[in-house]
């Protein structure tokens, strides 16, 4: 048991993540943190990610690149945090990669699972916060300008959000729900009040 907590912010694109993860950060006094990314290494492998120039990454690449980032950010910034006592909040980790490149990809689930816990050292959060918004919603505010993976398509990020809802109910000890449709102040509260419930934070 490590004395900090790692609370991860899920949910597909255009949920709101970023912003509720960085809201609840400065209300916890976490650490906040992003994956793919939050080291010099793990952001450059951001940017092949996320460059639709990439187009031609297949899906194993994927995998790896995003396992290796996740490596790179567990070493150098979740672990030190929580072995210090500090909590750390994180826009995704392995519930995406369960999500995204799991059930989205349609990579085997277990595997994708296995490689997941292997890069991130046996972490898992905590608690994983899920923003579950309905598509035309999240496609709304999004705006035009998408990148690699936003760009996508209907079908696959149904596929996502589809298996994020699956990953909370087969783990409801470590996931909760949230409907992040709301105004982000009304969705800070429903996220905060979950946290302190869970997790007494």
């Amino acid at each position: 048991m490590l004395p900090g907590r790692l609370i991860a912010v899920e949910g597909g694109e255009g949920c709101g993540k970023s912003t509720q993860a960085k809201l609840l950060a400065h209300e916890l006094k976490a650490v906040l943190s992003r994956e793919p990314g939050g080291t010099s290494v793990g952001e450059r492998i951001r940017g092949i990610l996320l460059d639709k120039a990439s187009i031609e990454l297949v899906p194993r690449t994927e995998l790896l690149l995003l396992l290796a980032a996740r490596a790179q950010h567990v070493n150098e910034v979740v672990l030190p945090a929580l072995r210090a006592g500090r909590s750390v909040v994180v826009d995704r980790f392995s519930g995406s990669t369960l999500a995204y490149q799991g059930y989205g990809r349609g990579l085997p689930l277990e595997e994708v699972r296995y490689m997941a816990e292997w890069a991130a050292h046996g972490l898992w959060p905590d608690l994983n916060i899920l923003l579950d918004v309905p598509a035309d919603i999240a496609h709304a505010r999004m705006g035009g300008d998408l990148d690699r993976m936003e760009a996508l398509g209907e079908e696959f990020h149904r596929r996502v959000l589809d298996g994020y809802r699956r990953l909370a109910l087969m783990d409801p000890d470590r996931w909760v729900v949230i409907d992040g449709s709301g105004s982000v102040q009304e969705v800070a509260s429903l996220v905060r009040d979950a946290v302190k419930e869970r997790l007494s934070l």
